[in-house]
């Protein structure tokens, strides 16, 4: 360890060409990078997963990195140094991130300052690193493009993931009626302990009739849609005048009746966190902090890997019968 030190390396996961999760590669000689300019180095006591990391690695997203590179955007970890201009974090500050320059899947990552934030001592590094994509999804699903209002009924489906849990509580303490559906009774029981009123089991044959009972046949207002290509047909169903679905998850493509959307004027909406603006990102990460102050934003952390076991994260991630809570590697 101590040769490392004098060498400057660290470990970190290099992707050289696009593929299946085997081309994640662990790397003990990785250069640490050095800040520069308004750049945070941190040390990563985790990192979160996303299944957005597992299209971007695969080839087959809209936005594809430059090879070599080292996957993961949400971080928590302690400041190990800082470039020119930056004043507000210090060596050994505690912080989460919402985006990295150089990866996080790392034991150091570089971030842009103004994607660093201070880690409240109340979440651990975990849960630190189980914010910045999902938190950020939900709030511009529900607001930024849902226009979710109080009162309003939102139905989470899919709820029991990392997105889903983010949901449930942002929806819940701004005052929204939420329903979520998951696939195991653990899940439901999850998203009842995170903001739900009600849960449904999505693997029961009637479930989407339990779903339109418990709204009384009004429908919902809005629908988080993490697995577009299976629910999209169904989820027409399910809303109430002028609803809307939004897209935040998709595996493939779907058979839909556009009359559907014109009986009751539904909107169907698209999700990219990606195409937020400078001031939308502001806006949502005031959001979140004033959530971690107040007490309702506590990141629910399900399943954790260590580096090594990065290509096995990727796996589960798609393949597991049933989220329960965000996935992070340490």
């Amino acid at each position: 360890i101590a040769m490392a030190a004098t060498r400057n390396v660290m470990r970190a996961i290099r992707v050289f060409e696009f593929g299946g999760p085997e081309v994640l590669k662990l790397q003990s000689d990785v250069v640490i990078p050095n800040p520069k300019e308004n750049q945070v180095l941190i040390k990563v006591h985790a990192c979160g997963v996303n299944p957005v990391e597992t299209y971007i690695r695969s080839g087959s997203y809209a936005r594809k990195p430059a090879l070599p590179y080292t996957p993961g955007s949400d971080v928590a970890g302690v400041v190990e140094g800082v470039g020119e201009h930056v004043a507000a974090f210090r060596k050994g500050d505690r912080v989460f991130t919402t985006g990295t320059v150089s990866g996080g899947y790392a034991e150091y990552a570089l971030a842009a300052a103004d994607t660093v934030f201070p880690l409240s001592d109340k979440l651990d590094f975990r849960q630190g690193a189980a914010i910045g994509i999902p938190y950020c999804t939900a709030y511009r699903a529900l607001f930024q493009k849902g226009r979710a209002k109080a009162g309003e009924r939102v139905l989470v489906h899919g709820a029991s993931g990392g997105v889903g849990i983010a949901v449930c509580q942002i929806a819940r303490a701004c005052g929204l009626k939420v329903l979520g559906t998951a696939g195991t009774e653990e899940g439901m029981n999850m998203i009842l302990r995170n903001g739900a009123h009600q849960a449904f089991n999505h693997r029961e044959a009637n479930y989407i009739d339990k779903i339109k009972e418990c709204t009384g046949m009004e429908g919902v207002d809005i629908i988080i849609e993490m697995l577009s290509n299976v629910n999209l047909a169904a989820d027409l169903q399910l809303l109430a005048r002028a609803g809307r679905v939004m897209v935040v998850g998709s595996r493939g493509p779907v058979e839909i009746n556009p009359r559907d959307t014109m009986s009751k004027e539904l909107s169907i909406i698209g999700v990219s966190l990606f195409l937020a603006t400078e001031e939308e990102r502001q806006e949502c990460a005031a959001a979140l902090l004033d959530g971690i102050a107040a007490g309702w934003l506590k990141p629910s952390v399900g399943s954790e890997y260590p580096l090594e076991r990065v290509a096995e994260a990727h796996e589960d991630i798609i393949n597991s019968s049933g989220a329960r809570g965000k996935m992070v590697l340490l």
